[in-house]
């Protein structure tokens, strides 16, 4: 049951905290050539969070 809701939910979080590394990076004045880097490295960290999360709830 929460695998199904986790499908849901997971998108949206990708997204808020996109959003809020876009204002991080505007904010901070992160030169434009990094903003690629820092987005990578924020979603890359963030779908292994999800993924072990998902994994950790269908499993238990």
């Amino acid at each position: 049951m929460t695998g199904n809701i986790f499908v849901f939910v997971a998108p949206v979080l990708l997204f808020i905290f996109n959003s809020l590394t876009d204002r991080l990076c505007t904010e901070r004045d992160i030169p434009a050539d990094k903003h690629f880097q820092v987005f990578r490295t924020v979603n890359v960290l963030l779908t292994i969070l999800l993924i072990s999360v998902y994994i950790e709830n269908v499993f238990s």
